[in-house]
């Protein structure tokens, strides 16, 4: 009797500690797990911007913790060299140059992408200008090109549909306007919900597509942005 129930101790002990030993494994992979959920939260991003009030107000509105934006007021040319003095300036460990075509020759835009790159900084550049960007929440632009004088009145036509406008001379992204961008429009086969924002990401990624297919370069691209690229990057932290 002594000798069997010596046996069933010796069962229940073990079933303890394997219990134990469960638990404990279950803690540590719940501890690396969160470990590596803190280490994506603390990836800083710095976002250096042509402009002063679109693309910063733009990119405000996501309101990212771990995201750093900077409007810089320059243009193509200098905006690389803002990017270098304001990642000396703090620990990041990825910079974004957003910039615009617009005037600027062909060999001066595609030339600061390749100094953005020279520097490992990426670039969300629009040909012409980041209006194509907000465009393409509204409608399927092919890619063909489009003269950035002709942005405003087709967003504002878009946006006269909620009582919005965007001014072309205080061209602010306001809490509304951002709003109708993050808009739920469709409801694909699976039965996802997609934003604006989801079909631009689309649109401007087939565009994207196409002309580096056609062998275009950054200048060549009428009209394209890559905008899309950075938004992804942001939304991976919201």
């Amino acid at each position: 009797m002594a000798r069997l129930n010596n046996k069933k101790a010796r069962q229940e002990a073990d079933r303890e500690a394997h219990k134990a030993q469960k638990q404990q494994r279950k803690r540590g992979e719940e501890n690396i797990a969160h470990d590596e959920q803190d280490a994506v939260l603390q990836k800083r991003i710095l976002i250096v911007c042509e402009g002063t009030l679109t693309e910063p107000s733009y990119f405000e509105q996501f309101k990212a913790q771990n995201v750093t934006i900077k409007g810089t007021g320059t243009n193509t040319r200098t905006v690389v060299e803002e990017a270098a003095f304001w990642d000396n300036e703090g620990a990041y460990d990825e910079v974004w140059c957003v910039f615009d075509k617009d005037s600027f020759s062909a060999q001066q835009f595609n030339q600061a992408i390749v100094d953005a790159q020279i520097k490992k900084f990426k670039v969300a550049f629009s040909n012409q200008s980041f209006e194509y960007w907000l465009l393409l929440h509204f409608e399927d632009h092919q890619g063909g090109k489009m003269d950035r004088v002709l942005y405003y009145d087709k967003i504002n036509n878009y946006l006269m549909d909620y009582g919005l406008s965007y001014e072309k001379d205080h061209k602010e992204i306001t809490k509304r306007i951002f709003e109708e961008l993050q808009a739920v429009v469709q409801t694909d086969r699976e039965g996802n919900k997609l934003t604006r924002q989801d079909l631009a990401i689309r649109r401007a990624k087939r565009i994207h597509e196409d002309h580096k297919t056609q062998g275009n370069s950054p200048a060549q691209s009428e009209s394209c942005t890559t905008v899309y690229e950075l938004v992804e990057e942001i939304r991976k932290y919201l």
